[in-house]
């Protein structure tokens, strides 16, 4: 029996139809909309009731769990807590000082404690992770590997717990993704006239546990590039999850974007 603790985005789901009907799973649901509700195996918790959480998987004799999707910074002054909860909240508000990312590991800490072993989701979804190589017919080229350098150097300089794992660079100039994301930092992107510039880089964060919050994208964050007037993404080697990959490579041809790993 694997749990799987589910946050925000469409990964999720996805890891919910590989096990669906093909392993022995059950579902801690940290979803603001309650998404896996309808399964007889979801529990729907709150991030502060680590009593719950730690007593279901125990329970359930889960000694192995993966996460799935994004768990943001609660409000703590709204959270639900139980008796964990109260005695590990401090731990969890002292890293969320420092970053989201700190949050998941403190996370993983607290389960370990309690014997509970955090697993890759990338164990089960190897189909999802791209290797180094161009996987479109357009390639960078010489500005665009400038953009490319740029951004990689700018994220290199961002603090290990940070929440940030991607930066848009068009004609010298940055933009860093914040807690809200990539999606909404593409949005803030306005397109140039007609003319398509500048790069989108989704690397994980420094230091990062490569067990959780893998940088993710699929068939939306194209289309958000192609709006916002960017010419490609680039992604980490096998350090990545990438959704809807034969629709987004189909797409980025079709609109002469370039997706490159590295």
């Amino acid at each position: 029996m694997i749990g799987l603790i589910f946050g925000e985005t469409d990964f999720p789901k996805y890891i919910y139809k590989k096990f669906k009907g093909k392993k022995k799973y059950l579902i801690i649901d940290l979803t603001k909309k309650k998404i896996f509700k309808k399964d007889k195996n979801s529990y729907s918790v709150s991030i502060g009731q680590f009593g719950k959480i730690i007593s279901i998987l125990k329970k359930n004799n889960c000694k192995k769990v993966l996460f799935a999707g994004k768990v943001k910074k609660p409000d703590f002054t709204k959270i639900k807590l139980d008796l964990k909860g109260v005695y590990y909240i401090s731990r969890i508000i002292k890293k969320a000082k420092v970053g989201d990312a700190a949050i998941l590991k403190e996370i993983i800490n607290i389960l370990k404690n309690e014997k509970i072993k955090t697993i890759s989701s990338t164990m089960f979804t190897p189909e999802l992770n791209l290797m180094r190589g161009n996987y479109s017919k357009h390639r960078p080229d010489k500005k665009d590997k400038e953009d490319i350098k740029n951004a990689l150097r700018e994220l290199r300089k961002s603090n290990q717990y940070s929440h940030i794992q991607g930066a848009i660079c068009r004609e010298n100039l940055i933009v860093l993704e914040n807690q809200d994301g990539t999606q909404k930092m593409l949005k803030k992107v306005k397109k140039i006239k007609k003319v398509n510039k500048g790069v989108l880089v989704k690397f994980p964060k420094k230091k990062q546990d490569l067990r959780v919050d893998l940088p993710t994208i699929g068939l939306n964050t194209l289309k958000k590039c192609k709006i916002a007037g960017l010419k490609g993404i680039v992604l980490k080697h096998k350090q990545n999850i990438f959704l809807n990959k034969k629709k987004s490579i189909n797409f980025a041809n079709k609109n002469k974007l370039f997706i490159l790993v590295k």
